[in-house]
């Protein structure tokens, strides 16, 4: 039973895992770099979360019925904010270094990150909010009891999973952005509008790490200026380890990490040493399958 308990935990914490790594994976394959200023991204869309709520508190107090209103609205709320501020970053920060190197790309995305963070610092303090979105209940089944917000974490990561791959697939502007990953000169040739897709990747990025932030204030409803930091690295490694440019791979690599947090956290011996657990893994499988569990070996043009 006690596995059980210790899987579900992990599905939901892997779902959230998965969300991040889905923008990863999709700023990666199209753009060809790492905006590590994503994690920061997702704490943009928690306090957007946070502000909203706050809002609409007085306006409860008064008519109860806005209660379920409020919620839907600040999270709708996320979604439109983050999409601007990604656009916003890729725009202004990394727009002019399109044709720089990679290390000076990877240096701004750090910056940015850090900007974002000392940003949310001077506006909201340090002290931790508590931000408490919507309480479902839970589903009791003997001994394990299931979250309502668990249910929808991992529901929500497999819709939009679901969702990207038909919309790369069958979309004009996915297939444009399979060109543009593929050979962007070739992409360019036939008319695709490089800066456009990019500018839709990043979009389509923010607005999944919007939706990750609300997933993981659903499981942990506290936030500070770092709130998307940690689990947005290893989402990072999640993203890695099933493939960073597949997006099956990022809800595979997501899903497996998360069950091998809770897994390792639940052992005492071994919890201390839950974070060298999951980076050993990802040695591991690098080292098996350098391309990811689902990743594609790929040629580079010299």
């Amino acid at each position: 039973m006690e596995f059980l308990i210790n899987l579900v935990n992990g599905l939901s914490l892997g779902g959230v895992y998965a969300m991040i790594a889905l923008g990863y994976t999709m700023v990666y394959g199209i753009a060809k770099m790492l905006n590590f200023a994503h994690g920061d991204i997702i704490m943009v869309g928690g306090y957007t979360v946070y502000v909203f709520l706050n809002l609409f508190n007085p306006l409860v107090a008064n008519a109860p019925w806005l209660a379920f209103l409020s919620p839907v609205v600040a999270i709708l709320a996320s979604i439109i904010v983050c999409p601007i501020l990604g656009v916003a970053v890729e725009k202004t920060a990394y727009k002019p270094l399109r044709g720089a190197s990679p290390l000076a790309v990877l240096i701004t995305a750090i910056g940015v990150s850090y900007l974002l963070q000392s940003l949310a610092l001077i506006i909201f303090g340090a002290d931790v909010k508590f931000v408490i979105i919507a309480d479902l209940g839970a589903i009791k089944l003997g001994d394990l009891i299931i979250k309502y917000n668990t249910i929808i974490t991992l529901v929500a990561t497999v819709a939009v999973m679901v969702g990207l791959t038909l919309f790369v697939k069958f979309t004009k502007t996915g297939r444009a952005m399979v060109a543009v990953s593929e050979d962007r000169d070739a992409a360019r040739l036939m008319g695709v509008n490089i800066n456009l897709i990019i500018t839709v990747t990043f979009a389509i990025g923010s607005a999944l790490a919007a939706l990750a932030g609300v997933c993981s204030l659903l499981e942990t409803p506290s936030l500070t200026s770092t709130f998307g930091a940690l689990p947005g690295i290893k989402a990072f490694t999640a993203a890695v380890i099933g493939g960073i440019g597949s997006i099956p791979g990022a809800m595979v690599g997501g899903l497996l990490l998360g069950v091998v947090e809770c897994i390792c956290n639940s052992i005492p011996p071994l919890a201390p040493y839950t974070m060298a657990v999951e980076f050993i893994i990802l040695i591991v499988i690098l080292l098996v399958k350098p391309s990811g569990i689902l990743g594609k070996k790929r040629r580079e043009k010299v």
